[in-house]
């Protein structure tokens, strides 16, 4: 069985699941269907040997109904199933699901009531004012599912970072592995570290590119070759059908492909004038002076030729990087994932997180973290399994319990702690002044207005035990926009009442983003770089989080997680005690 045969199935038993769900069968039938996917897209034995060998069924989750139907959709390149399936609908119909907040059960409804089977007509329908009057939808799911199909327009082709960046970089790792490689390194979009991608660019350096380019065909993630030529190559990749392309190089010609290919475009056309005035010419080919071509290395080469700072991947932007480079003002500490020294923002099965504390806090220590910050939701906050004040003390015994058992690493008693509506937070202030740590988020009423949502917010960091705003603006990354909110004056209290500002490192929020990072620096307010995490593995969500500060011109000295557990404690109850 070929990898694309094996896209095939995953696909064709993930569109069964959905439209299982679009005809209200049952969560368990539905579910066997995308459990099946997830277990032929994660198998590394050849399906077409588990086929001949009639051991299909082995696989967890795959039992004899999976199986047949499999087996039809590779001999036959049809499933029979599927095809009465999609019969039922209109081609479109799938394609509604790709609207944020829009799931099956109002997408059926939809098509029965107005006979919506795809995003224009769905836009159409929004726009006469037909989905407001049925049931369970209203006046303000109409307009938000407008502005829904605004967003996934705009991001239409690009993926969030956190989905790409693992894969991206995995497929790095087996390119530096393919015999003949000298140097590889990820490019575009995804080494600057921008929060949508959209596909894996991969620059290498060898002798011969053609038989690297054919090595990368043949890899286990490629499932099509959509071109291939002497020195470039573009595939797609299982599961996730994500496009990648690599370019192989002379080595000589290493660290200027890899300057280009990496971007932005509004940064080389700076450099490529400051070249000219110099009489030089940068290309991907390197660097002319006339008929000389001059050795390049490394990217700082490139940049000491314009008498320039080394710039970051992250900072090329033509967002003031060139002129900072110029004067020697670069910052040389900016933050890396290496630098924090504890893990902000968990969740565990206190709350809405999937592991236990003792599993959360064991976890963190083996990735060499020295402190967990427990901040289980608050009352009010039902949809996510929020704490009671009497179930916050309960906590607290657990939490000494856990601490005398590791010497070597604390965990913090907090709180993530609803903003409500007036401003006000969601527990007394005599709970919240035992806490170490309070974190303060906006959960609900996403829709109030600009002046409404600000002040909302002002009014919160008036409270002295608030320490950390977490995710300011509520944004979801191809999902959700950020709430209407007046950033200067967000950052300009947070500095004067000694407020924190969160960079959110959940690959879904990176929330403050970059330019916000930005604008909460010149005003002087401080940052913690947080994981979000729900459970073992968003511990490794700090790399987003640092990368998204990074990319902000965040400094070391700027996150106050840099610090050892104790410190970042009396930080925090000192900066708003000075307030």
């Amino acid at each position: 069985m070929s990898s694309l045969d094996k896209t095939k199935v995953v696909h064709a038993l993930r569109d069964i699941a959905l439209l299982l769900q679009l005809k209200g069968e049952n969560a368990y039938r539905c579910r066997a269907y995308e459990m099946g996917a997830d277990r032929i897209a994660g198998v590394a034995e050849d399906l077409s040997k588990l086929m001949a060998e009639d051991r299909l069924r082995e696989l967890p989750g795959i039992g004899d109904a999976l199986a047949e139907k499999i087996k039809e959709l590779i001999a036959t390149g049809r499933m029979q199933f599927l095809e009465s399936l999609r019969a039922e609908f209109p081609p479109g119909m799938l394609d509604l699901l790709r609207i944020p907040d829009l799931g099956p059960r109002k997408a059926a409804a939809l098509w029965l009531h107005l006979q919506v089977g795809d995003i224009d007509s769905l836009e159409s329908a929004c726009r006469e004012g037909k989905v407001a009057p049925l049931k369970g939808f209203g006046e303000r799911t109409q307009e938000k599912i407008l502005a829904a199909i605004e967003l996934f327009r705009r991001s239409a082709g690009r993926q969030r970072l956190g989905d790409m960046l693992p894969i991206a970089e995995d497929l790095l790792s087996q390119v530096r592995a393919i015999p003949g490689v000298i140097r590889a390194e990820l490019a575009g979009s995804a080494r600057r570290f921008c929060e949508t991608v959209a596909d894996v660019d991969i620059i290498a350096s060898a002798e011969q590119a053609v038989p690297v380019l054919g090595a990368f065909a043949a890899l286990p993630r490629v499932s099509q070759v959509l071109g291939q030529g002497e020195t470039k190559c573009s595939v797609r990749l299982l599961p996730q059908d994500y496009q990648a392309d690599l370019r192989v190089v002379p080595d000589q010609d290493f660290a200027t492909a890899l300057h280009h290919f990496t971007g932005s475009k509004a940064h080389h056309i700076r450099l490529r004038g400051m070249a000219l005035d110099r009489g030089l010419k940068i290309s991907e080919w390197g660097v002319q002076r006339g008929d000389q071509k001059l050795p390049v290395h490394s990217e700082e080469d490139l940049y000491r030729l314009l008498d320039l700072q080394y710039v970051p991947p992250e900072l090329r932007e033509d967002r003031g990087e060139v002129e900072a480079a110029a004067a020697r003002e670069l910052p040389t500490d900016l933050i890396s994932d290496g630098d924090l020294r504890g893990v902000v923002h968990s969740h565990s099965t206190w709350s809405d997180g999937r592991s236990s504390l003792q599993a959360m806090a064991e976890a963190a220590r083996a990735l060499g973290y020295r402190y967990l910050t427990v901040t289980e939701h608050s009352q009010s906050a039902n949809y996510a399994g929020g704490l009671t004040s009497d179930d916050l003390k309960r906590q607290w015994d657990e939490i000494d319990q856990l601490n005398e058992q590791m010497a070597d690493f604390r965990l913090l008693k907090g709180s993530e702690v609803d903003i409500l509506e007036s401003g006000e937070l969601d527990f007394p202030d005599d709970l919240l002044e035992k806490l170490d740590v309070v974190i303060a988020s906006i959960h609900v009423r996403f829709g109030m207005d600009e002046e409404q949502m600000t002040q909302r917010v002002l009014r919160a960091f008036d409270n002295p035990h608030l320490h950390i705003l977490g995710h300011p603006t509520g944004r979801l990354i191809n999902a959700r926009e950020p709430y209407a909110l007046r950033m200067e004056e967000i950052a300009e209290k947070a500095a004067r009442n000694g407020v924190v500002l969160e960079v959110n490192g959940n690959p879904r929020r990176l929330d403050l983003h970059a330019e916000h990072v930005r604008i909460a620096l010149r005003h002087g307010a401080k940052l913690v770089v947080s994981a979000d995490a729900h459970s073992l593995a968003d511990l490794g969500n700090l790399k987003f989080g640092a990368g998204t500060a990074r990319k902000g011109w965040a400094r070391k000295a700027d996150v106050l997680n840099t610090l050892p557990a104790m410190d970042f404690v009396a930080s925090l109850k000192q900066m708003r005690r000075a307030s």
